[in-house]
């Protein structure tokens, strides 16, 4: 018998390391924003008016699959006083 589907290791095994390492950074990211949203009790409306934003765009950030610029992190971690993404 022809097996057609492919198993999910299959799938994966042909995704460049590169993209899953986007992939998995961006989703880091999108999380961390959520828990810091949630540690202030914000809403998206609420985080949005805060920073002068439309609600549609932090729900792009918490997506996991919007490409943040350098700005906005700092500009992020510069309202939550914490940092988004650390390096070391």
């Amino acid at each position: 018998m022809k097996r057609t589907a492919k198993t999910l290791d299959e799938m994966l095994g042909t995704i460049p390391e590169a993209v899953m390492n986007e992939v998995d950074l961006s989703f880091q990211i999108s999380d961390r924003i959520n828990e810091l949203m949630r540690q202030r009790g914000l809403t998206k409306k609420q985080f949005a008016d805060a920073l002068g934003r439309r609600p549609s765009e932090v729900t792009k950030w918490l997506s996991g699959q919007h490409n943040f610029t350098i700005a906005t992190l700092g500009m992020l971690s510069a309202f939550f006083g914490k940092p988004i993404v650390t390096v070391g």
